[in-house]
């Protein structure tokens, strides 16, 4: 654990989840009740920052408030929206205005993969398609499909996206992100109108979307926890190495255990399972092409050494 105090530990000690952090305080949710609270200094000397999805032991301090003394272990934790103990990522997509970036959505699923959430894409705008777009949506959603990965579309004020995602959220906690302006705060309003959550017109100029949340929340829906972020505002790989990469695309992962070499980068090496899977039309070119840009990216980073 972080930042036990065993002196602490007592009658007086309670558990928690932080549902939301808001101006340097942390809201627990505890048995039905919220409880707002704030973190011990000394974790600040530890190192240990609270994050939404935390579960925590807390003292009452006053009559409202309360301090966290503990921080438990966590199964994950992302960086950049600040969130713990994910389980799925809600990839949100539009298909038009802006339109559907195939590069973008892999890079996005790269990143989760590497924090081993599991990634749920979620297709919106799909009225705005004419008959030679849907076709082309079409192929894209059957492929992500064929290598595992769940597919939902959606249109604007489409009620029944809820239905279909009742069961993917129950007994789940869940990111909501995707690129700015396609859709998930009124995703979000769909799904539970009584957040009346703001949101943004596209600007025309710049065709894409301003971020109109600003802080980490989980709210529950459907027997889950759906987070709503201000979404990732860096999805570089720092935290990849070279050799990590293929196992952050879902169809290479399987097909490098066939590689001739431990270790295949597939880039030149011979008798490459990933490469001959890619000649032969088993597996996509695009996400190869994406796959050695995002290698490159990698490799040409500067070296980081320990301060």
């Amino acid at each position: 654990m972080h930042g036990s105090d065993s002196e602490r530990e007592g009658e007086s000690l309670k558990h928690g989840q932080i549902r939301k952090a808001l101006s340097g305080f942390y809201y627990l949710y505890d048995q039905g009740e919220t409880v707002r609270s704030k973190g011990r200094g000394v974790f600040r000397v530890r190192g240990v920052t609270p994050l939404v999805g935390d579960l925590v032991d807390y003292e009452k301090d006053g009559e409202n408030d309360a301090v966290i003394v503990n921080v438990h272990d966590r199964k994950n934790e992302l960086v950049r929206p600040p969130i713990a103990n994910v389980d799925q990522a809600l990839l949100v997509f539009s298909v038009k205005e802006p339109n559907f970036s195939p590069k973008l959505l892999d890079r996005f699923l790269a990143v989760i993969e590497s924090y081993d959430v599991e990634p749920v894409i979620i297709m919106t705008k799909t009225d705005l398609l004419d008959d030679g777009g849907r076709e082309k949506i079409r192929r894209y959603k059957e492929y992500y499909r064929s290598i595992g990965y769940t597919v939902l579309e959606t249109s604007i004020g489409d009620g029944s996206v809820a239905s279909e995602l009742g069961p993917i959220i129950e007994g789940k906690t869940s990111v909501l992100t995707g690129q700015s302006g396609v859709g998930k705060s009124t995703l979000l309003n769909t799904l539970m109108p009584e957040l009346e959550l703001k949101t943004d017109e596209i600007s025309d100029s710049l065709g894409r979307g301003r971020h109109t949340t600003r802080h980490v929340e989980l709210i529950e829906f459907a027997g889950g926890l759906v987070a709503d972020t201000p979404g990732f505002s860096s999805l570089d790989f720092d935290h990849i190495e070279k050799e990590d990469l293929a196992r952050c695309f879902a169809e290479f992962a399987e097909l490098s255990e066939n590689c001739k070499f431990r270790g295949c980068l597939h880039l030149k090496e011979p008798k490459c399972a990933v490469k001959s899977a890619v000649e032969s039309g088993e597996a996509e070119q695009f996400r190869y092409d994406h796959y050695i840009q995002f290698l490159q990216e990698i490799i040409d980073r500067k070296p980081r050494y320990p301060s």
